[in-house]
């Protein structure tokens, strides 16, 4: 019996074999053995990772497509026994679970959903995965994809059905931005014509108020330009008044007119001029002594200049 010391490190478990029989894992440390009495066998407790070689797989839809992943796992050390007692190389038979299992997976969906559901894939297998390598205590914490390759005739289909969204994409956002900026443009419109409006209806306002205070002002000047020749007028007397009329005559016998009508109040106002110069004191105005080219109708007199006459009857 030769006695030997076992240097156990901080993250292995020593599984101890007496005779052949598992006596119990030994903790870390300086752990006295006796050979040929014990054998010992080391587990490592660290996270372990394994890739997976790519391989092809058939979908749903019977299209080949290739895959392969990477598989995260370690040994529970409350389990440790396990890994040792219960398989005989857990990393080879945690690769071949892990090949069929994947293909059991990509089975059941077609390849569209291969593609874009990779986290979906990855969730599957850590789970059938983990419900498998529980019996040899082994724990699968995580599960990645790490390259996707379908068949290059699909792949050909891919690049036309992706060239020609693109392009669909394109031509809905050029639709989208040209039907934008038409509404951006008649909203522009529609406000320009509001304001125009507006504006135009404030000038028409502005005009017309302004129009109704000029009448406003012009009848207050008329109104007082008529009082004040009212004013005047009762002060005048009827010698003022047929000297106007005088002036008047000057005027209108220096223009080329031969007949003349006059109101019968300027004829009263001059009858004390004309009975004067026609020798009648009494103030009556008599039509036998009007000259010829004079005559009388109503409230008005007619006088013709010249040598015209006119008959009897007329008058």
């Amino acid at each position: 019996m030769i006695p030997y010391i076992k240097v156990v490190k901080q993250y292995e478990r020593l599984a101890l074999f007496t005779l052949g029989k598992y006596s119990g894992i030994r903790q870390p440390g300086l752990n006295l053995l006796f050979w040929p009495f014990h054998s010992a066998s080391s587990v490592d407790l660290r996270e372990d990772v394994m890739d997976i070689p790519r391989q092809t797989n058939i979908t749903l839809d019977n299209a080949p497509i290739d895959i392969d992943f990477l598989v995260y796992m370690r040994i529970m050390e409350d389990q440790a026994e396990k890994a040792v007692l219960d398989v005989v190389d857990y990393r080879g038979a945690v690769v071949g679970i892990a090949t069929t299992t994947l293909r059991a997976v990509i089975g059941e969906m077609n390849v569209d959903d291969v593609l874009s559901q990779r986290e979906r894939i990855n969730e599957d297998l850590r789970v059938k995965l983990d419900e498998i390598t529980a019996r040899w205590g082994i724990k699968v914490t995580q599960v990645e994809i790490r390259e996707i390759e379908p068949a290059r005739d699909i792949q050909e289909a891919m690049n036309r059905q992706m060239s020609a969204e693109r392009i669909r994409r394109a031509a809905v956002t050029e639709a989208e931005g040209t039907r934008q900026a038409a509404i951006t443009v008649a909203e522009g419109e529609k406000q320009a014509s509001i304001l125009r409006a507006e504006g135009q209806r404030q000038s028409e306002i502005l005009s017309a108020q302004g129009d109704q205070q000029a009448a406003a002002l012009r009848a207050e000047g008329f109104s007082v330009a008529l009082h004040k020749i009212h004013e005047v007028a009762e002060r005048i007397d009827a010698n003022t008044l047929s000297l106007q009329y005088f002036d008047t005559l000057k005027a209108l016998g220096a223009s080329s007119s031969t007949k003349f009508i006059f109101p019968m109040e300027f004829t009263n106002l001059l009858s004390p001029f004309i009975n004067a110069a026609m020798g009648n004191g009494d103030g009556k105005r008599d039509d036998r002594d009007l000259p010829r080219s004079t005559y009388a109708a109503g409230d008005c007199i007619f006088m013709e200049d010249g040598d015209e006459t006119r008959d009897e009857g007329d008058r």
